[in-house]
């Protein structure tokens, strides 16, 4: 329901909070220290966290004798066909994101962009991407999964073509908004895997979900790189953005599972 979406927007909002901030303070950190005390300093932070989880949540057992009874989660049979295609949809969101991401700095050097200058785009657009995840994953619960991924994809795949023809200074200014698209579609697709899984097989699904988005990401930079050495980086880009219009009757069919659920 709404409450796991909004979970999950939360949840994928602070990863990529972290995402920005744990490189920014390692760069800090270096300044005084050799990158191998930086490094190790990151794999304690990493097993405090590991300790701190197993201490905050409880486990299933200690869950079902102070509550009682077992947590209610999502019912029914679930929907195969509507998981195929949220499979799918996500295979290609991912997809369509890590090829970008791929592509941009390629692209804004193009413009004339130094260093620098990638390094401030890179940064406008986690920022936003960050926060399309907290904001999608509320409107998501609100609006329903159809209208909030047409709207972020045919929004991203737009902002993405404007990225190609517009100045760098116009597109820097527009970046922020572009990962608010480009990020936000994962929060609202993360929410409805437990509604389209079988009962009892939510774990399952999510695997299969994350694996499936993963290689998606993964696949990408090496079949648009490609691309884009043959046709160059704007074209690859541009074909990058048509890609995302395969995400529409997806989206479609994986509302049509959920209201058949």
């Amino acid at each position: 329901g709404g409450g796991v979406k909004q979970a999950l927007s939360h949840y994928n909002f602070a990863g990529d909070i972290g995402k920005a901030v744990i490189p920014g303070l390692m760069g800090v950190l270096l300044v005084a220290v050799s990158w191998r005390t930086g490094a190790t300093l990151l794999g304690v932070l990493g097993v405090a966290a590991a300790v701190l989880l197993w201490w905050l949540i409880p486990s299933r057992a200690q869950a079902l004798a102070a509550g009682g009874k077992a947590p209610k989660l999502a019912t029914g049979n679930g929907s195969p066909g509507g998981l195929r295609a949220l499979l799918m949809l996500g295979m290609l969101d991912s997809a369509v994101r890590m090829g970008f991401l791929t592509f941009l700095p390629f692209l804004l050097r193009l413009k004339g962009a130094g260093t620098a200058g990638i390094g401030l785009a890179l940064t406008l657009l986690f920022v936003g991407g960050a926060f399309g995840k907290l904001l999608c994953g509320y409107l998501g619960a609100r609006i329903g999964l159809l209208k909030t991924v047409s709207l972020t994809e045919a929004g991203t795949a737009l902002l993405i073509v404007l990225a190609v023809v517009l100045p760098y200074s116009a597109t820097l200014v527009m970046l922020p908004l572009l990962g608010l698209a480009l990020n936000g579609t994962s929060s609202v697709l993360y929410g409805v895997v437990p509604e389209l899984a079988a009962a009892g097989k939510h774990e399952q699904a999510f695997a299969l979900f994350y694996t499936g988005t993963i290689g998606g990401g993964a696949l990408a930079p090496v079949v648009f790189g490609r691309l884009g050495d043959v046709t160059g980086v704007p074209t690859a880009v541009v074909v990058l953005a048509a890609t995302l219009l395969f995400t529409l009757p997806l989206a479609w069919r994986v509302n049509k599972g959920l209201v058949a659920e």
